[in-house]
Order: C-alpha cells, then sequence, then structure tokens
C-alpha cells in the first residue's frame, strides 16, 4: 500500500452537498482537509431537481447560512428564478424557492472549494475505512493509496451499492454514468454499522425546442427576486419562468396499462421507498380517483434547452416514459434528453449515531447526508455542515456542537434521525417541527448567527450587521408601542379604505398592527413620525414580532417546558438491563439508541410515559448516592 506523505485532520469522502459543507466547514476552521470524491467535474452535482429551498428545505438552507455555510450564497449567484411560496399563509411556513442553473451552480460550488487554502481536492474512488481499534484514522482508495486522517466524514449520497433500474433493465450505478461504491458499502458493514436499503427515483429532462410553452400555464418569478442568504443585498439577474402542465385521463390509461414495467411497482426496486415523493406509476396507481397530477417543468439553466419534469418521477423503461409524456397537453411532440430512472443504495440506520453524527461503534467517524437515510440537497448540506464542524471540534477535544428542536429545523432533523430513525428516504417539512412559529425562515440570523461566528465561519462584518437589524427591530417595536395614532378624520378614513375599524381614541400604533388588515407600510400613512428609513427585513420583522406576539410568547413557554427535560443529562454508561420496572422493549429501545438526556429518551419509539418516569425517579436517587 502507497501513503501519501500528507496527513490530514479532516478527510471527507464525497463531493455532493454534505462533502461540499462538511469540508468548507472543517477548512474553515482552520483544519487541514481533504475531500476525496469519485469525479471532481460531478461536485454540487444537481442530480434530481435543479432548485434549492421550498416549504421546510428552505428554512434548513437559511440556517446552514446563518451558520457559516455556503449554499445559499452559491443558489443567489446562479439562480435563474426566485419566488416565495405560501405568501396568502402565516410567516411560520413562508418560504423562498429558487431554481438553479445546474451547470453553474456546480461549477460555482467547485470554485469556493479551489479557493479554500485549508482544503484539497482530490479524485478517487475510496474502498475502504482504516480502522485501529475502536477508532477511524484513515481511508484506502481503488488506485492504492491511503490518506491518514484524525476524523473522517462520510458523505457518500447514493453511491453505497448504487443500482440503477429502468423498467426490466438494471445496472450498477452511483448515479447515472457514475461508478458506485461497492467496496466502501463492504467496508462499513465489516466495522459493525448496521445497513439498509432505500430506493428513490427522478423524473425525465425533456428538450424544450419540443414543447409547445403556449398550451402551458406560465410561472413567473417574483419581482423583486427573494435571495436566501442573508448577506445578498439584491438579486440582479434576468428570471426565466416555469411552466405548469397537467396529467389527464389519456396519460393514466398509459401508465395503467404499464404497470407491470415498472421495478418501483413490481418490487424489483428492494430497497423502502420515498412516502412524500413516489412516482407518477406509484401515485397513480395509489389514488386511482384522482383525475389529473401536476407537472412543472422547468429550466435547467440559461444556455441550454432542457427542461426537467418536475412531478414525473417514474422507474419506466425509456419508451413508457416517452408514450405517457406526449399525452399531456402541450408535450404531444416531446423529445426525451434524458430518461428518468429509479436508483436503489445502501444507507446506515441513523440510530447509530451520536447527535454530533459520530459513530457510537467507530470513534472519530461521521456520517452526513443520504448516507443516513435522507432525501434532499437541504438535508444533506446541513448535516454535512454539522458534521464538519463537529469533526473539528472532536479532534480540537472540544464539546461536541449539538442544536435541539426549539433552536433550529437542522435540530429537528438530527434529532429525528438519531433518535427514531427512518424506515424512508426523510424529507423536511415544516409539520416536524413542534415550534415552527420561532423557527421561521426569516429569523435564522438571529437565532444561529452567534455560533457562526464563535465558530470563525461568520465574519465580524455579517455578525454585527445582523446584530443591528435586530437591535433596530427591538427598537421600532418600542416606538410603536409608545407612539399613538390620532382619532382624526383621516387616519379614519385610511383605516377604512384598509378594511378595519375606526379608532374611538387614541391608540398605540403596535395595537394597530395587530390588526389582520393593517400591514407595516400601512403604517406610514398613519405614523406622524415619517421620517423615519427603515429596510424591508426590519420591517419584516416588526411585523411578524407584534402580530404574532401572543401566539410566540406562548411557544416559548412551550419551549422553556422541553429545555428542562433536555436538561436532564443521562449518563453515557447507564446501564438500562439493571433498571428493575422498565419493560424489556424499552430497555432494549434505550439500550440500542442511548439517548443524552430525558427529552430525547422520550421521543424514542417504543418508551411510553411510564418509562420515562421511571427512569426520572432512578437518575434522581442516584444524585444522592
Amino acid at each position: 500500500m502507497r501513503k501519501l506523505e500528507k496527513e490530514y485532520d479532516i478527510i471527507v469522502i464525497g463531493g455532493g452537498h454534505a462533502g461540499c459543507e462538511a469540508s468548507l466547514a472543517s477548512a474553515r476552521m482552520g483544519a487541514r482537509a481533504l475531500l476525496i470524491t469519485s469525479n471532481l467535474d460531478n461536485i454540487a452535482h444537481m442530480s434530481c431537481n435543479p432548485a434549492i429551498g421550498g416549504l421546510g428545505k428552505s428554512h434548513l438552507v437559511r440556517e446552514i447560512d446563518a451558520l457559516g455555510g455556503e449554499m445559499a450564497k452559491n443558489i443567489d449567484k446562479t439562480g435563474i428564478q426566485f419566488r416565495m411560496l405560501n405568501t396568502k399563509k402565516g410567516p411560520a411556513v413562508q418560504a423562498p424557492r429558487v431554481q438553479a442553473d445546474r451547470r453553474d451552480y456546480r461549477i460555482s460550488m467547485r470554485r469556493v472549494l479551489e479557493k479554500e487554502k485549508n482544503l484539497d481536492i482530490k479524485q478517487d474512488l475510496v474502498k475502504e475505512i482504516i480502522v485501529k481499534g475502536k477508532k477511524a484514522t484513515g481511508i484506502k482508495t481503488q488506485t492504492g493509496i491511503e490518506y491518514k486522517g484524525k476524523a473522517i466524514i462520510l458523505a457518500t449520497g447514493t453511491f453505497l451499492r448504487g443500482l440503477i433500474l429502468m423498467g426490466k433493465v438494471s445496472f450498477p450505478a452511483g448515479r447515472m454514468g457514475e461508478f458506485p461504491a461497492d467496496r466502501l458499502s463492504d467496508s462499513l458493514k465489516k466495522i459493525g454499522l448496521k445497513i439498509e436499503r432505500l430506493n428513490t427515483c427522478t423524473p425525465p429532462r425533456i428538450e424544450g425546442k419540443t414543447v409547445n410553452f403556449s398550451k402551458l400555464i406560465k410561472q413567473p418569478g417574483d419581482t423583486p427576486p427573494p435571495p436566501l442568504s442573508f448577506s445578498t443585498k439584491e438579486i440582479k439577474t434576468k428570471q426565466i419562468p416555469c411552466y405548469l402542465a397537467f396529467t389527464n385521463d389519456a396519460t393514466h390509461k398509459v401508465i395503467k396499462k404499464n404497470l407491470r414495467d415498472s421495478p418501483l411497482i413490481t418490487g424489483e426496486a428492494k430497497g423502502l421507498p420515498p412516502r412524500y415523493c413516489p412516482s407518477i406509476e406509484e401515485k397513480i396507481a395509489r389514488f386511482p380517483e384522482k383525475k389529473r397530477h401536476q407537472i412543472f417543468i422547468e429550466p435547467e439553466g440559461r444556455d441550454t434547452t432542457e427542461y426537467y419534469v418536475n412531478g414525473f418521477f417514474t422507474g419506466f423503461s425509456e419508451e413508457i416514459q416517452l408514450e405517457a409524456l406526449r399525452t399531456m397537453k402541450g408535450l404531444e411532440k416531446v423529445k426525451i434528453a434524458k430518461p428518468g430512472y429509479a436508483i436503489e443504495y445502501d444507507f446506515v440506520s441513523p440510530t447509530q449515531l451520536k447527535p454530533s453524527l459520530e459513530t457510537k461503534r467507530i470513534e472519530n467517524l461521521f456520517l452526513a447526508g443520504q448516507i443516513n437515510g435522507t432525501s434532499g440537497y437541504e438535508e444533506a448540506a446541513s448535516q454535512g455542515l454539522m458534521a464538519g464542524i463537529n469533526a473539528v471540534l472532536k479532534i480540537q477535544e472540544e464539546e461536541p456542537f449539538i442544536l435541539d428542536r426549539s433552536e433550529a429545523y437542522i435540530g429537528v432533523l438530527i434529532d429525528d434521525l438519531v433518535t427514531k430513525g427512518t424506515k424512508e428516504p426523510y424529507r423536511m417539512f415544516t409539520s416536524r417541527a413542534e415550534y415552527r412559529l420561532i423557527l421561521r425562515c426569516d429569523n435564522a440570523d438571529q437565532r444561529l448567527i452567534r455560533y457562526g461566528h464563535r465558530f470563525g465561519l461568520i465574519s465580524d462584518e455579517d455578525y454585527e450587521r445582523c446584530q443591528r437589524k435586530y437591535t433596530q427591530i427591538e427598537e421600532e417595536i418600542k416606538r410603536l408601542k409608545k407612539s399613538r395614532a390620532r382619532t382624526t378624520k383621516r387616519v379614519n378614513n385610511l383605516l377604512k379604505k384598509l378594511g378595519t375599524d375606526p379608532i374611538k381614541e387614541d391608540t398605540p400604533l403596535a395595537q394597530i398592527l395587530k390588526r389582520p388588515e393593517v400591514r407595516y407600510r400601512d403604517l406610514v400613512k398613519i405614523d406622524d413620525e415619517d421620517e423615519r428609513k427603515i429596510s424591508s427585513e426590519v420591517a419584516q420583522g416588526v411585523e411578524i414580532a407584534l402580530k404574532y406576539e401572543g401566539y410566540i410568547k406562548r411557544e416559548l413557554d412551550q419551549v422553556e417546558r422541553f429545555k428542562r427535560l433536555e436538561k436532564k443529562k443521562i449518563p453515557s454508561d447507564f446501564d438500562y438491563s439493571r433498571l428493575e420496572g422498565l419493560r424489556i422493549e424499552s430497555k432494549e429501545k434505550l439500550s440500542s439508541i442511548r439517548p443524552i438526556s430525558i427529552g430525547q429518551a422520550s421521543r424514542i419509539s417504543g418508551v411510553n410515559p411510564s418509562d420515562i418516569s421511571l427512569l426520572l425517579i432512578y437518575l434522581k436517587r442516584r444524585e444522592f448516592e
């Protein structure tokens, strides 16, 4: 075995979205880092949809940005359409979504990685994790080279024994056109990690010049475009529209008569399937009463005529994909540029991880992204960032960085994985967060930027800018609570025009802003102090804080109760088998997952309230022994 002279602090395996964030965080925290991937040209490749963000996912991206990650900045530079979703609903579920130029996104991220001074990037296929005793100490590649590292981060995506399926055809691949990592999967089994299997699928890409867009519903971007990064002041790039199409009876007939062609229906795809992002054939089979399904025709970039058929995920053969697509209005003469396909792959059951994403069995080995059973670029990137931070903290012999469920969607994501595991590709939704009114997209910087600054991932300038913004919000809230609107004819006429009741006595402006019909911008016409200059960010923060003041306070009270349980720590060496009265199932679950607190223990499936009460009594008794 040939060894390279240079040794690394952190070795990151995989150049996807998790690997990019992990390697950048490691290097920016001062560690000597190596990113090793099977294909340098596909770093940060968007193997599925060409977009970042959306419901639940934008919350993760904003949190990555607040912690000093790169994803939001990169999509702001390379986006081709920007939209805010759910604008007619409350702020907790509003989320930006950005359509990407797939090629530019990849090139831009690689450029950032290459400029990072503490980071080396190499192309090779890793075949083995080197373990001495119970510690990971390096890696071996198929070219016969051994790299030593103090900590290893695995971010292999769908490459572990990846198998692509299209109709009756199947072949090994990490994704279309790339080799799978079969030997690395064997290495993980050898060191004692439990491996399971998942499957998912992608839709076809079509040639835009063969689409009749005049028959489709045009979906333009927002003006002005809403950026994803807190550091982006303005988006100036010209936006490109997306389009909306629909399946119909003819589409459904083609799919129904060919169901036996799909490995996702026949069971040839062995892995556990996604519940929330099913294939088109599974939708038709599962919901036969539904007459049509939305299909989004999304551009792949500025300099290509290729379009992504979002919503038409499939495992059918290319012939059947084409037949079904051509039944849709506007796609009668469409041609497929790249067929869709199903893929199954290995993942590591995430209950084998600590909340820091380090494996319990092997010290200094961290896992991030789809290898942990998640689905989506945003879920992967957030894990990569956390794994990178924690790997550096580990080799510095510092306490791990763990976000709890009340602090961030990232905390919800990781806690769900390590506490409950997953039986399908895990996808983030706002409904997964108990405290979503305080975990909004707009305030991710307020919640998390102090951590990013502490780790050296956020500049002093950005940190101070954030502090100024929230100071302005607090000051403006105080002013609105003191300032009053006068009961003049002019004020009451303005209130009537807004569709709200006139005031009968002088009323605090804050009280008026709490009315559903009144927006912050309307106060300018009512407020006598009209010399203020308030940014849109500050105005939004003020409006949300006042309109939802009561709800936010109630949620903060719930958080306090939650934190009391999280503060009740359980010793890492606690012997559950000796706890009399604890049910056998609970003993097995608690011994396997080894929760770090009573709060985490209470969220384990199969552990009931009586088990928690017994555990609390025993821990209390231990304090006085």
